[in-house]
């Protein structure tokens, strides 16, 4: 047994068991009786949010993640128990299937399979009931984050919180998010050409925009998002139209890009609102994301 991580804020950990023929990756949650966290977020609301999230996590092994193939790839699932508040997870160690590659800086080839990834899995649940997953998918969004946003400084920002939610959830083509789809939740073929995604705690209802946009801010930097954003959207659009014509040609992919593209930014200004709020000082509120922010201000103001 080889100890691979920790759970975030001391909620368990994620082991390796590698026999004689077969390799898994266990992941236990079993809370602290102390809790803490990083940056000091450790009171009860926070406390039941994660709780919920594994929960969450077990329903998406249980009776959405039999939906994904090869092309939006997750580990597959081959014990699931819950006790009170505790959760054991087996899964299959995507490491010993061939995506043992983990990434920070992308190369063009990379940044595709990870979009790839996204639009396949968006295309797979368009329209899906996120029945027993949070009903609005992503660790930041508005409902459960009423602390953070007590205590963003930018009032423009925290008045225009709630229709920029509005807005996002609103919008008539709603999928599954993967909902914290940052590179280090990609697991890469050695070639970098294919990937498998983990972590499924916050999973739900959602525009597609929403982890792309998260995805994104995980691997550019301020002036990569200024230089190639918009040509990694349009990436990922030309891949969502591709996915969408092989699972879903019922569906008018074209209708689709325009409402999710317009809703771009939006989501972008979603994140940043929860992050000036959680730590004001995070390297992801840069120039180009406070841009945004103001651009969606501004025409919310209008």
């Amino acid at each position: 047994m080889q100890q691979v991580q920790s759970l975030w804020s001391g909620y368990g950990a994620i082991y390796r068991f590698a026999g004689d023929t077969a390799s898994y990756i266990v992941k236990h949650v079993s809370p602290p009786n102390e809790r803490s966290h990083p940056r000091g977020w450790n009171g009860a609301r926070g406390h039941e949010r994660k709780l919920r999230s594994y929960a969450v996590e077990a329903e998406w092994y249980r009776h959405f993640a039999q939906r994904c193939d090869e092309q939006c790839r997750v580990p597959a699932s081959t014990l699931l128990e819950a006790n009170e508040n505790s959760w054991l997870f087996v899964l299959e160690d995507l490491d010993a299937s061939g995506f043992a590659g983990r990434r920070h800086d992308l190369n063009d080839a990379e940044m595709h399979a990870c979009l790839s990834w996204l639009a396949h899995c968006h295309a797979t649940f368009l329209g899906v009931e996120p029945s027993g997953l949070w009903n609005v998918g992503t660790y930041w969004h508005l409902a459960t984050r009423p602390d953070e946003l007590s205590v963003v400084a930018d009032m423009r920002l925290r008045e225009a919180a709630g229709e920029i939610d509005r807005q996002l959830n609103a919008a008539r083509h709603q999928t599954l998010v993967h909902g914290d789809a940052k590179v280090a939740n990609f697991c890469f073929a050695e070639d970098g050409t294919e990937v498998a995604a983990v972590d499924f705690q916050y999973v739900g209802g959602g525009v597609g925009v929403k982890d792309v946009a998260y995805f994104l801010s995980s691997c550019l930097d301020e002036n990569e998002c200024r230089r190639h954003a918009e040509r990694w959207l349009d990436e990922y659009f030309a891949l969502l139209r591709s996915a969408l014509a092989e699972r879903r040609p019922d569906v008018d992919s074209h209708v689709v890009e325009v409402e999710w593209r317009a809703l771009y930014p939006l989501a972008w200004a979603d994140f940043v609102r929860f992050l000036v709020g959680w730590a004001p000082e995070h390297y992801k509120i840069h120039g180009y994301s406070r841009d945004v922010t103001e651009a969606v201000l501004q025409q919310l103001a209008h």
